[in-house]
């Protein structure tokens, strides 16, 4: 088995890292396997030395040790941009120039459902269409990538199968193409600012990595459909998922890097012990 924690140097490590962290490290460790740190730095404008020296602090005085050199995804980029580079040779991924104000006035109009998915609000291919009305009545080839001055999205319709499985806590998911083009839309995979997405970076260091089991909070869950379709894109494994619930505070609001009250640091500074920290997050009674 192997597991992994991903945190992104944005902000103080809090109680809802913690447990994750401690989970992904227990459970490894339980069986034997291996338990990996991966920092996921793509996002330039946010990320700080500072913050991602404090989570190497703050994990070693929690007790957790990792196995292997950390990876850090800002070293990574040629290789997300291969990927990106390839799949738009492969004609799975279109420009899409859409501001977010254009995105929202498009879904203005009833419908039924909710315009929002795990992505953001759900793209309504305008882009896309435009793309094919270009190649039929245009002749226009598409054969080299533009310069990146806007998004890259993920073409569902290119997706060759109907059906996409994964493993959520044990049970087997099942969505279809129908279904991600539905509740997702067509998603991001490279942005003009980072150059990759999320979405696109962790499904591929994931791989790299050989996580077999990937913990992580329940406010993720729904994700996991756009990772396992990137998975059958890429024909990458695709890992066990295990989301436990979010820690929250007194108002049941969950956990966020602004909330410096719950951040590790704050509890060390007042004199709180690893196991205190276990028994804060409900691991030991």
């Amino acid at each position: 088995m192997i597991t992994r924690f991903a945190p992104s140097p944005t902000g103080p490590l809090h109680l809802g890292h913690a447990y994750s962290a401690i989970l992904a490290h227990d459970m490894a460790r339980a069986v034997g396997g291996r338990f990996l740190l991966r920092i996921e730095d793509i996002d330039p404008t946010r990320g700080r030395p500072a913050w991602e020296a404090q989570i190497y602090d703050d994990l070693a005085w929690l007790g957790l040790t990792w196995d292997g050199p950390v990876l850090r995804q800002s070293d990574r980029m040629p290789v997300y941009d291969s990927v990106i580079a390839d799949l738009w040779q492969r004609g799975h991924v279109y420009i899409c120039t859409c501001t977010r104000r254009d995105i929202q006035a498009a879904l203005s109009a009833p419908q039924e459902g909710s315009n929002v998915g795990p992505d953001g609000l759900i793209y309504p291919g305008t882009c896309k269409v435009l793309r094919r009305l270009r190649r039929e009545y245009l002749h226009q080839s598409e054969s080299r990538m533009p310069a990146r001055d806007a998004v890259l999205r993920f073409d569902l319709d290119t997706l060759s199968s109907d059906i996409i499985a994964f493993e959520n806590n044990g049970i087997r998911v099942e969505v279809t193409r129908q279904d991600l083009q539905r509740d997702v839309g067509d998603f991001v995979i490279g942005r003009k600012d980072s150059g990759t997405s999320y979405h696109l970076s962790v499904v591929i260091d994931d791989a790299a990595q050989g996580v077999t089991d990937v913990v992580r909070g329940a406010d993720l869950a729904e994700a996991t459909q756009i990772h396992a379709a990137l998975q059958v894109l890429l024909g990458l494994p695709t890992p066990r998922y295990h989301h436990h619930d979010l820690i929250r505070d007194a108002a049941g609001k969950r956990l966020a890097k602004r909330d410096d009250a719950k951040a590790i640091a704050t509890f060390r500074a007042e004199g709180a012990s690893p196991a205190d920290i276990r028994r804060m997050v409900g691991l030991i009674p």
